[in-house]
């Protein structure tokens, strides 16, 4: 039987031994990668539709002055974005993710960053030294960086909210925490900022709520009324945990001379009180 020769430099690849190949296997497939479509913004700009876009742009506050000015929309609602994800995480590379992250668009930016989430649930962990990753993905540790590195475009409250816990705070649930303090104490927008105090969900989910308190009088004094509504969450959030631990934190003094519920803004309070008995409420109101 005849065996044709092979056509490239690539099929001769696959004939050598993995120790051999990978390295230069890993420069196809990114020439590859450069070469074809990107799946997930194909998808995603097929999905327009323009009729949303009016009430999108309100909802997210784009006029002059409001904390999303300028941002532009395509008019795809979120479960259409997750279907879209769904349906084409396993074809896309981080080298797509760069060009969704960076588009002008929120939703295509919204897109990246669930992708970037699924993919970081998908890999394996594993040391950076790795010479060859699995072919099935990229390592946590790669995915944690990019969206370190991308911040400045993680640029509205829902692109924060559905992206962070379930990457940073999964990635930092065994590690050192010290990220979410500098992000909430310097963070050069209040989005960062923002990501501090959500990133908490993930360790309150796993009962541990000291760094949601701790990172709250972070910002419990915080100008911004989207900070103010995060910190309140969280808090509430941990409430349903421990109501004794939240009380006490409430009651006790911040950084003042006065009891925390007393000096934090009005709706942070709110928030944080919530799911507390209507009666129990009222007297944390009347301060």
């Amino acid at each position: 039987m005849k065996v044709d020769p092979p056509q490239n430099e690539g099929d001769q690849l696959t004939q050598r031994s993995d120790n051999q190949a990978c390295p230069l296997q890993r420069k196809s497939q990114q020439r590859e990668n450069l070469q074809r479509k990107n799946r997930l913004l194909a998808e995603m700009l097929r999905q327009a539709d323009p009729s949303q876009v009016a009430g999108l742009s309100r909802f997210f506050k784009t006029g002059p002055g409001q904390y999303g000015e300028g941002d532009q929309f395509l008019g795809i609602k979120v479960p259409v974005t997750r279907r879209v994800v769904k349906s084409c995480w396993r074809e896309v590379g981080l080298d797509d993710l760069e060009e969704c992250i960076r588009s002008e668009y929120h939703e295509i930016r919204l897109a990246a960053l669930l992708t970037l989430v699924q993919l970081f649930s998908a890999a394996k962990r594993g040391p950076r030294t790795l010479s060859c990753p699995p072919r099935s993905g990229v390592l946590q540790a790669d995915c944690v960086d990019f969206y370190l590195v991308h911040t400045e475009f993680i640029n509205n409250w829902d692109l924060v909210d559905l992206s962070c816990y379930p990457l940073l705070g999964t990635w930092l649930l065994d590690k050192d925490r010290r990220l979410l303090y500098e992000l909430a104490r310097d963070g050069k927008t209040i989005w960062e900022q923002r990501i501090g105090i959500v990133s908490t969900m993930t360790f309150i989910r796993h009962g541990q709520l000291d760094d949601t308190f701790a990172i709250a009088d972070i910002l419990l004094h915080h100008p911004h009324d989207l900070i103010h509504k995060a910190v309140g969450w969280l808090l509430r959030e941990a409430g349903k945990r421990d109501e004794d631990a939240l009380k006490a934190w409430l009651q006790a003094d911040g950084s003042g001379a006065e009891p925390r519920y007393q000096s934090m803004p009005r709706t942070m309070l709110r928030y944080a009180i919530e799911k507390f008995p209507e009666s129990v409420r009222q007297q944390y109101l009347r301060r």
